[in-house]
């Protein structure tokens, strides 16, 4: 019988014992690989999002925090807003090729919460190069009409034509955006002017997207935004790298919990090996009394624990690919995310995967030292009165 086969006789020896183990090392990398995924997803469709505004600048109120900011990118009602007066401030600072405003609020349609937001629709296109799919777009800058997102109007089965409500007050919808995988998807546009007056917020608005001229002259356009107006200004790499930094902390939390259960799962091993060290003295003293080195006692006991790891971790990437395609959705369901649901917050990395295996084994390896050199130091002799 060589090693190979050796090894694998003693793993399948007590099949429980083996199936137990192995399952503590796939839940590990189950967990370690689903969160990973996931949180690598959330990245992406954040950066995407970013993109989406169409701006190098964006202006909120001052005094906003990072938490705050967040809602520039989720569509969220927003805690304060900007007097129309600083708009025409900004508009005049040089090396501002375009500000546009938004109005962020919500409505109730057919006992749903819809995102609507009041814009400048010629302005707001130019912004975001939107292309209809169906119906058309405004014809002027105050007309009583809404052009939807194609994921609401999947969601309501929304034609043009059809009449959409905004708190409670009924307006055509005219056209329906062509799909762009980001939050305008999953939201309704109105003209800035109606929503004000819906929403009774006259001469407000809740965020500014701000083009520049001129890129190497971001930071100066910047500064001199802030100081003829009573706002702060953040660069849409400022704005991702905000609400990267919260899901970095949060997903750091999940993966310290992920990691506790892979550590978990290595003093399994650990355990595991040691008590077969203790049950196999008889087997280990024949081995020996038949010529088996030291270092061939050594390497049997590092392929079973290497075999835990590997297996594991195939068992573990798989699952943890499935449980992150299938619940990925349901695990990030949140204020923040809500908006990103769209489209799917799972970016499957080949690194990862490899980076995962690599681990599970070096992991599996690093629990099988000691019980394999316990193994090596066992006395013949010793070994021999279990015969």
């Amino acid at each position: 019988m060589n090693l190979n086969q050796l090894v694998w006789r003693n793993l399948l020896r007590r099949r429980g014992r083996f199936i137990f183990t192995l399952a503590g090392v796939s839940v590990g990398m189950a967990a370690f690989v689903a969160l990973m995924t996931i949180g690598q997803g959330l990245k992406d469709e954040i950066k995407k999002q970013a993109q989406g505004l169409g701006a190098n600048l964006v202006v909120t109120p001052k005094g906003w925090c990072a938490y705050e900011q967040i809602s520039v990118l989720t569509g969220e009602q927003l805690p304060s807003a900007i007097p129309m007066s600083e708009l025409a401030k900004i508009r005049a600072v040089p090396g501002v090729k375009s500000a546009v405003p938004h109005l962020n609020e919500k409505t109730a349609f057919r006992n749903q919460p819809v995102l609507v937001i009041g814009i400048w629709p010629e302005e707001m296109r130019a912004l975001q190069k939107w292309s209809i799919d169906s119906g058309r777009y405004f014809n002027s800058p105050d007309e009583r009409a809404v052009v939807i997102g194609a994921a609401i109007a999947k969601q309501f089965k929304l034609k043009p034509g059809d009449e959409f409500t905004v708190r409670g007050k009924p307006v055509p919808v005219i056209g329906i955006l062509r799909e762009a995988g980001s939050k305008d998807d999953i939201a309704t546009f109105i003209p800035l002017a109606l929503a004000q007056q819906i929403y009774d917020v006259q001469d407000k608005v809740s965020f500014i997207a701000v083009q520049v001229s001129d890129l190497e002259k971001m930071e100066a356009t910047s500064l001199k935004i802030q100081e003829i107006a009573n706002v702060a200004v953040v660069t849409d790499k400022q704005l991702v790298s905000s609400v990267l930094s919260i899901v970095g902390s949060v997903g750091a939390a999940m993966q310290a919990v992920a990691a506790v259960g892979v550590l978990a799962a290595a003093f399994g091993i650990v355990n595991t090996l040691l008590t077969a060290v203790h049950e196999r003295r008889r087997e280990i003293g024949i081995m020996q009394a038949l010529g088996s080195t030291r270092r061939t006692l050594f390497l049997a006991f590092m392929l079973e624990s290497g075999l835990y790891g590997l297996l594991g971790g195939i068992l573990g990437v798989t699952i943890g690919v499935l449980v992150a395609y299938l619940f990925g959705s349901y695990l990030t369901d949140n204020a923040f995310t809500a908006s990103l649901h769209q489209s799917q917050t799972v970016a499957f990395d080949s690194g990862t995967i490899l980076l995962t295996m690599g681990f599970s084994v070096c992991l599996a390896l690093f629990a099988g030292l000691y019980p394999a050199y316990r193994a090596t130091k066992l006395s013949p002799v010793e070994a021999m009165r279990h015969v």
